[in-house]
């Protein structure tokens, strides 16, 4: 399991646009549990699937007016810690 955080700008506090929104939706479309933060989002799924979900949230990003996206995989044990 790997646990992929993304944050995508512009930022404007309280008003999350589509470029934010919309690559939430994308993946939870592609059944991936996200937990949407205030600053970044992150979810865990497969380290098989990371390489469609990394180009979903770009691909869906800059397709809805974002500026800027950071992405960290990083690796999670069983235990999800």
């Amino acid at each position: 399991m790997q646990r992929l955080d993304f944050t995508i700008e512009p930022f404007v506090d309280g008003q999350p646009g589509a470029h934010v929104t919309a690559p939430v939706a994308a993946l939870e479309a592609l059944g991936v549990t996200v937990d949407f933060g205030a600053f970044g989002s992150t979810c865990i799924a497969e380290a098989e699937q990371m390489p469609e979900l990394v180009a979903e949230v770009v691909r869906v990003a800059y397709a809805n007016g974002a500026t800027r996206v950071t992405i960290e995989i990083d690796g999670v044990s069983v235990d999800g810690a």
